[in-house]
């Protein structure tokens, strides 16, 4: 028997309906959430990504300035835009959106984000203060992994999680996530030998490694419930997964579909963590 499918679109649309709640609040208390893309590329996917991201930023209430500062913008150029972004009090929210131009690397630039204002965790301050338990933004994919079991009641604590990747995006955070959760996490990569050995072993798989059908029946363990991060686009201008989706669902409890699983909930998130870190910088400070 097939396994549930794990949509995330109804909790997709549950955090859009909170969002729009907390961003109508702060509008009325004269301090509309603005979130900030700047944009160093003229990439056509990533094109159309941030204009999805400020469609719906603006339905929910939420300003959204787009700076684009074209492809051959330069390193210093892209740091003060984003050190300026950090310091305008009218500024709630900074994505850095990717790929850059030739020749500058994102690490040069995530730490000139506020932590504050980091709401997809871009800054390595972001995920060391995840790594330590304390308070920070995830990035929205790996947020939106664990918003998805929450949602769909798969118990954590006391579970052998695998993931497999090891980016700072999704990996290396779901991987602290699931354990703040009570999981023991195994981490895979590329140089893991005998994958399907220990994935195997795991109750919750997490494919996160952009390879088309990675992961097969024959890396799943009966019962256990599959989330698949992965968005390879197809020739035919859809998207798949990186896991080979018909015979996993066979074998697993529960599966997230692509699209419709993890993706929604990830775009969904990043706006919601724009209206919390906007309700976190105008709150008024404690004389206490």
């Amino acid at each position: 028997m097939s396994g549930l499918i794990l949509s995330g679109r109804e909790l997709a649309a549950a955090l859009r309906a909170d969002t729009a709640r907390q961003a109508a609040a702060l509008t009325d208390a004269g301090t509309p959430p603005r979130l900030a893309v700047v944009v160093a590329t003229d990439d056509e996917a990533s094109a159309g990504y941030v204009r999805s991201i400020s469609t719906a930023a603006v339905k929910l209430g939420i300003v959204c300035k787009v700076l684009d500062l074209g492809a051959d913008a330069e390193l210093a150029t892209i740091r003060a835009t984003l050190a300026a972004l950090s310091a305008d009090d009218l500024v709630h929210g900074i994505i850095l959106q990717t790929p850059l131009p030739g020749g500058v690397r994102l690490e040069e630039l995530t730490g000139a984000i506020a932590v504050e204002k980091d709401v997809d965790g871009a800054n390595p301050l972001s995920l060391g203060r995840l790594a330590a338990g304390l308070s920070a933004y995830p990035p929205a994919t790996a947020a939106a992994v664990l918003a998805v079991l929450d949602h769909h009641g798969v118990e954590l604590a006391g579970r052998r999680a695998v993931v497999i990747g090891r980016s700072t995006v999704v990996g290396k955070p779901v991987a602290h996530l699931l354990l703040e959760r009570h999981a023991t996490v195994t981490v895979c990569h590329s140089r893991t030998p005998d994958l399907a050995a220990v994935t195997c072993t795991a109750d919750v798989l997490v494919a996160a490694v952009g390879r088309p059908g990675l992961v097969t029946a024959g890396h799943v363990k009966r019962g256990a419930v599959v989330v698949d991060v992965g968005t390879n686009p197809t020739p035919d201008g859809g998207l798949v997964g990186d896991v080979d989706a018909g015979p996993v669902a066979e074998q697993a409890a529960g599966l997230t579909p692509v699209p419709g699983g993890v993706g929604p909930v990830t775009t969904a998130l990043l706006l919601n963590h724009t209206v919390r870190a906007a309700t976190a910088l105008t709150r008024p400070a404690s004389t206490g």
